[in-house]
Parts: C-alpha cells; structure tokens; sequence
C-alpha cells in the first residue's frame, strides 16, 4: 500500500522551524538574540555556555545529532523552554536539570545510550516523552507524577514493566512499548480512560500466528525503481515497474531500514501485513522482495492512483495526540458516515486475525473524492491471541482510536449539513467509542451493526 509514511515522533512534522539549523556561530556572535528556537547540529562535546543568552526567549531547542554526555548544573535558567531534542547523542543517564525547566512539556532524547531514569529527572509538566532506542530497564516511580502526560514513546529498550504508579496517567493516550522484554502487558493499562494507540510488538508477550497466505518470492531484477514516494520511521517507499515477461505493471516497493523505529521493528512490520490479508479497506500485497544486492527486506504493493490523499496531517506540537488537518476541510455527515463505516469493517477484519493497528488515524487513511477508504501503515501494529483475557480490551483500546477519528471528522462538519438523523449516529457513535470506561465501548463488530 501506498503512503507517504511519515511518523510524528520522529522529530519535528509540522514544525514551524522544520529544516531551519543554526550555526555555533551565529550563537557567539549574538546573531540569534531574542530567537524562540534553536537548532545546532555541529558535533557539539559540549553545551555551548552562549545558549544561556536566549533564556528569556528560548522555548525550543534540539541538539540532536550531537556528542553531548550531560547538561550543565544550571540548566534551567532556560526558564521559558517548552520542548527540547537530544535525540543520537551519547547521554548514558537522562538529565535530572531536565526537571528544573518548569514549563517543559516535549522531551526527546531518541537513540542515545540511556540506562538510568532517575526518580523525579522529569517536570511535572511532561506532556510528551520520547526515550526510543535506549538500554532503559527500569522507569521511576516518579513518571506517575506526570499528569498531563499524553504521549509516550519507549520503544528498543530492555523494559520488563512500567511503574504501577503511570496509572495516575488518566491522560495518556499514547504508548509505544514495542521491541522491549515485557512478559505481560500491566492490567492497570486497561483502566486508563483515554488509551487509544498502543504498540507492543517485538516482546516476549508477543504472539506470531501461523501465517497461511504466504507471499510469493519476487526477484529483486524485475523491478525498475522510479521515484522515491515517501520516506518513514521502517523504510523507504518507491514508485517502480515491475518487468514479467512481455508485461509490464506499476508497482509501489517499501523497502526496509531494519532498525527499531519509534513504533518498534520493521521485521514485525513485515509479518503483520502479509498476516492482514485481503479486505476492500487494505492496500493488496502483491510479494516480498528477494536476492536485494544488500540483502534488504522489501514488501511489494498495488500502487494506490493519485486520485487518493491522505485524510489528514500528523499531530503537531499543539495537538499532541490528534491529528491536524488543512484549515479549508470539511466533511458531509454522509461522508464521514462511510468513511466510519469503511475504516470500522477494516478494523473488525483486522482483531478477527488477532492484529490492533496501533495508529488507527486520519493521517493513516487514504481516501479519494468518491469516497473510497484504504487503512495504511502497520509500522505500530501488534499480534495478540484472540482467547487471552486481555484481548477484548486490546481491541477496545483501539474502538477510542476510531472514536477519535470520528470526533476529528465531526469537528469539521460542513456549517452548512442538515442531515440532523446521520449527524446524531454519528454523535452516539463517538460517545459510546470514546467513553471512559474500556470495557464499555463497543466492538467493531458492534459499530458495524450501527450502519445497518
């Protein structure tokens, strides 16, 4: 399936300063005074003593791709910074000044070598954390004091649980905990009220069914790659032909990085696509790539017609954990209506198989003008056992996933709707998905019964 594969996490996705970096001395010179982001990439050993000349302004700042080991004692004099990034530095310990920044609410620190999470490293104010690709074995207590936290990224580390006292968490609504050593997922998870997307793929809890719809082998020669359509966390998308004989076809290849993403690792990535199967809501997988020259993994797909986009944007900053979407969207009841019904169908086919989709949102679905829906992007997705205690409220995690994108849909209802009987479907069908308690929301299968 065709998608321009993009994971918000990452690092900075509708940022206003996407692609804007600084130079060390712009910062000495005084080049940067009264600038509200910062961004220096510069093999940094150590933090530059100049960037406590923005402190008055500073609310950004990303030092990612650096050589830093700690941050000095007095960091918080950086007293208005809101979200930092120190993602592919060398920090074997996450920085306890972190929790001196009072305003701090966005904290990256992605493929470092971190093994230590102090009690109390992180303010109160943490709304989103991302700690990916780490050796951390154990989270503090102290996380439970969080209570605006949201969004949770702890993917490729050596985690075994997470504190009892994250139940306080009654905000969080997403958790990526794939690629780590969790024998159990913790039962309090599925108290929480808002939980929507979870990942927890690539752990010995994880369970790989027998896969009976095996794809074919295709010879890596048989194909001519066109352009680069889109670039994710797992891999890279091309446009390419695909050469049989006198025949010949456009094809869309994803071919895989094979490194733990935030979302966990593409061989998982992998497995749960073929396992999906076939359904009129999911992009048809035509074959596995062999004899790569650099023994890549690679997924071949239809390539979906340029007439489909995206539903929606990632989350930005603001938003969190919601999507965004162009100022000048609307929908039609009607139109929200079978987008619902679609995604709802896919989703049910999807927990028939034992698979939750872990990132059901607009941004993962690709529609045209007639209507016609297609789920995308299993990067976050999780077999589970249907005949575990645990599995009806998996899939009631996901049922708010869909709740959300509802109510996303709802909230750019066209002002000029009358349709008041579709509407009101659509408004008890987000209330019963989204309320509180998990194992009160409907199955899909449910759903599916409401558009009868």
């Amino acid at each position: 399936m065709l998608k321009l594969d993009k994971t918000i996490s990452e690092f900075f996705v509708n940022s206003p300063f996407l692609g804007v970096m600084h130079t060390l001395q712009q910062l000495i010179s005084g080049d940067l005074k009264g600038s509200k982001h910062l961004k220096l990439n510069c093999g940094l050993k150590e933090f530059p003593s100049e960037i406590f000349s923005l402190s008055e302004t500073l609310e950004v700042l990303d030092l990612s791709g650096n050589q830093l080991r700690e941050l000095p004692k007095d960091f918080g004099r950086l007293n208005k910074l809101k979200i930092v990034f120190f993602s592919d530095n060398l920090f074997t310990e996450l920085p306890s000044v972190l929790s001196d920044c009072k305003q701090l609410s966005m904290i990256g620190f992605k493929s470092n070598r971190i093994n230590i999470v102090p009690e109390n490293a992180l303010p109160i104010t943490t709304r989103w954390l991302i700690l990916t690709n780490n050796q951390i074995v154990e989270l503090p207590a102290s996380l439970g004091n969080c209570l605006p936290l949201q969004k949770v990224a702890l993917a490729g580390n050596k985690l075994t649980n997470l504190p009892k006292e994250m139940a306080n968490c009654k905000n969080l609504e997403l958790l990526r905990i794939s690629a780590n050593q969790f024998n159990e997922l913790p039962n309090w998870l599925f108290e929480l009220p808002k939980l929507s997307w979870l990942a927890f793929s690539g752990n010995p809890i994880g369970y790989i069914p027998k896969i009976e719809n095996k794809l074919s082998e295709i010879d890596w020669m048989e194909f001519e790659l066109e352009e680069l359509l889109g670039e994710g966390a797992s891999g890279h998308i091309y446009k390419a032909i695909w050469r049989t004989g006198s025949l010949k076809k456009e094809v869309a290849i994803k071919l895989y990085k094979g490194e733990v993403t935030s979302d966990g690792f593409p061989e998982d990535e992998m497995l749960v696509s073929i396992a999906a199967g076939i359904h009129p809501n999911l992009g048809k997988l035509l074959g596995e790539i062999k004899n790569h020259p650099n023994k890549k993994k690679g997924l071949i797909m239809d390539l979906i017609p340029a007439s489909f986009s995206n539903l929606g944007m990632p989350p930005d900053f603001e938003t969190c954990s919601r999507d965004t979407f162009k100022v000048e969207t609307v929908f039609t009841a009607t139109q929200i209506l079978e987008v619902a019904r679609a995604i709802a169908a896919a989703a049910n086919h999807l927990h028939d198989r034992g698979i939750s989709h872990g990132d059901l949102y607009a941004h993962n679905i690709l529609m045209n003008e007639s209507v016609e829906c297609f789920i995308s992007d299993f990067g976050a997705a999780s077999f589970y056992k249907n005949e575990s205690k645990s599995a009806e409220l998996i899939e009631k995690i996901e049922v708010r996933a869909f709740g959300c994108l509802v109510d996303d849909l709802l909230l750019r209802l066209s002002s000029t709707e009358n349709d008041k009987i579709t509407v009101s479907t659509l408004k008890d069908l987000r209330f019963k998905a989204m309320q509180e308690q998990v194992n009160k929301r409907p199955f899909f299968k449910d759903i599916i019964k409401m558009f009868e």
